[in-house]
């Protein structure tokens, strides 16, 4: 029996990948020659936190060598660039339909690579923070924040559904023992070959699902 649902936030609850990676491309702009490189890169690793990113983008694409202070200063200037985009950003398909309709059926909770505390804000202004018992993101990854959920929520892995939309996803539901729905935009391959419990395409299909494992 299902009892607690965790989501991934961008691609998952907002439409709003696209707009951390023009963020990402805004940051590189000075580099031109890499920036189909970082483009594939973000493609192929959503789910990872920007801080990662920056460090993975300066070591194997720029192949220089980056401070920590620079890291975080890009940090902030990413925040700056995205966060009043990602507030306004719409709702996947069916998503707010769904959390209003199943908060009291299901523990809801996030786990998002997004900054906690950045990702709280959102949450908070995007009037959902009554529907979540739990909102956990960055520096924790992901297989700490759905080992962290199940604790509080007093779930066993089987018991639970994590909704995801990249890899980094999938492995983070694979360590913490949780099956894992995947949300699919039509024309990716990023889960060709991952054995998923489901795939959909929006939130509108997620009911369908979920009765299944009843």
């Amino acid at each position: 029996m299902i009892k607690a649902i965790i989501f991934d936030f961008d691609g998952v609850i907002l439409e709003s990948v696209h707009v951390k990676t023009k963020a990402f491309i805004t940051l590189f702009s000075n580099y031109p020659e890499q920036i189909d490189q970082i483009k594939e890169f973000l493609l192929k690793n959503g789910g990872m936190n920007r801080f990662e990113k920056f460090e993975t983008i300066y070591r194997d694409i720029l192949q220089t060598e980056v401070a920590t202070e620079e890291i975080e200063l890009l940090g902030q200037e990413f925040s700056q660039l995205v966060f009043a985009e990602v507030t306004n950003a719409p709702f996947v398909p069916g998503a707010k339909e769904f959390i209003e309709s199943n908060s009291r059926k299901y523990s809801l909770a996030i786990a998002s690579a997004t900054p906690e505390p950045e990702l709280r804000r959102i949450v908070e202004l995007r009037g959902l923070s009554q529907y979540f018992s739990s909102v956990l993101g960055a520096p924790a990854n992901k297989a700490q924040n759905l080992l962290k959920i199940l604790s509080r929520h007093q779930v066993k892995p089987i018991e639970a559904i994590f909704i995801g939309d990249s890899r980094a996803d999938y492995e983070g539901a694979r360590k913490a023992g949780i099956p894992f729905i995947a949300r699919v935009v039509p024309g990716s391959d990023v889960f060709d070959g991952i054995p998923v419990l489901g795939a959909i395409e929006d939130l509108k299909g997620l009911d369908a699902i979920l009765r299944t494992c009843l």
